[in-house]
């Protein structure tokens, strides 16, 4: 009789440890939206596929009705999937943990830094410096000097915004723009790259003088056993929902070069109900990858660390200007996850790209 009593007792302890979890909320930070006076942080991400994985129909010229419809929107600050200069900087430190990580999210700034004689912290104070006094009115030598130091800080997409708002006749060598520096604006310039085709070349069309870095590969890490870490990785992956993205991926492709191709991709790839389908092919399936390692938990770990570090890097652009209209220019699977995040922020309103696109 006493060990039943202590049973029921312990249950019933147990029952109400089980109540009180599923009664607790947390602190819901996304129901206290502000400021209540003055004008709010309007935050569009558009999702976006790497047009550097486009098929060979892709020509830039395609993009003109996004380009017209986001510049429409006419926002005031643009963020991009680019690794500061900095952040590159920083990781070039720590080659046991980074070394694959730089080898393909970074350009080496050397050539830079013999033209101007800045490394990557220096440069970043002087464009630093010169933003904060830049003139109403720039000379095309000013510009030529802030694409030199932008170049030299590693921050490509910021120094082709300069390059695109110099007159044809003016995008030449001089102030620390050498010829190879010429030659590499001149790379950016039609490299088939969102951050360069989309963002640079809207900033430029708004009258901005840059770009913003957000992307973060510092939760990077080796897997102490690549094959089979991908192999685990790929048999998630392996699902009807990802045969679904594959499909319509397809479909969309195969319609490049008619009219209004690319401006139908951006309206598919921004739809409602693709951040699910994302999930189910790929971060719900890794959540429940069987393997007695943990390989999908621990990719999943690394994506939710990514996209909170570019989360506060955008929140962190915003802080720079309040009040001001941002765009993010992410790949397509960042964007259900960037807005869940930045909703949370108190100073922060999402904005539905599907209307821009209409």
């Amino acid at each position: 009789m006493r060990v039943w009593k202590l049973f029921v007792a312990i249950a019933a302890v147990a029952g109400t440890s089980v109540a009180m979890a599923q009664a607790y909320r947390p602190f819901d930070t996304s129901q206290l939206k502000g400021p209540q006076h003055g004008p709010k942080n309007q935050l569009l991400v558009l999702g976006s596929p790497h047009l550097s994985s486009m098929p060979a129909a892709f020509q830039a010229g395609q993009l003109q009705p996004v380009l017209d419809r986001l510049a429409a929107w006419a926002p005031q600050a643009i963020a991009v999937e680019a690794l500061s200069g900095a952040q590159c900087d920083f990781m070039r430190h720590y080659p046991d943990r980074f070394k694959d990580s730089v080898q393909t999210y970074c350009w080496d700034p050397a050539p830079a830094a013999k033209a101007t004689g800045l490394d990557v912290p220096a440069a970043t104070a002087a464009w630093g410096r010169l933003l904060a006094t830049w003139p109403a009115s720039p000379k095309a030598a000013d510009r030529r000097r802030l694409a030199a130091m932008f170049l030299a800080g590693g921050e490509g997409a910021s120094a082709l915004v300069q390059w695109l708002r110099l007159p044809e006749g003016e995008r030449h060598a001089g102030e620390g723009l050498d010829d190879t520096l010429v030659a590499r604006l001149e790379k950016l310039r039609t490299r088939h790259d969102e951050s360069l085709l989309i963002a640079a070349a809207l900033a430029a069309r708004l009258g901005l003088e840059r770009v913003y870095s957000m992307d973060d590969h510092t939760a990077d890490a080796p897997v102490a056993d690549e094959k089979l870490f991908e192999a685990a990785i790929s048999k998630a992956w392996d699902n009807p929902a990802t045969a679904k993205r594959k499909a319509m991926s397809s479909a969309l492709d195969a319609k490049l070069g008619q009219p209004g191709a690319m401006l139908a991709l951006y309206r598919a790839y921004n739809a409602p109900g693709e951040e699910k389908l994302t999930f189910d092919s790929d971060f719900g399936a890794t959540l429940e990858e069987p393997s007695a390692a943990r390989f999908g938990r621990n990719y999943l770990g690394g994506w939710e660390t990514r996209n909170l570090r570019m989360a506060s890097n955008i929140r962190d652009m915003f802080a720079e200007a309040p009040g001001i209209r941002g765009l993010v220019i992410v790949g397509a699977s960042h964007k259900g996850y960037l807005e869940s995040y930045l909703n949370q922020m108190h100073d922060m309103t999402i904005v539905d790209v599907e209307k821009v696109l209409e």
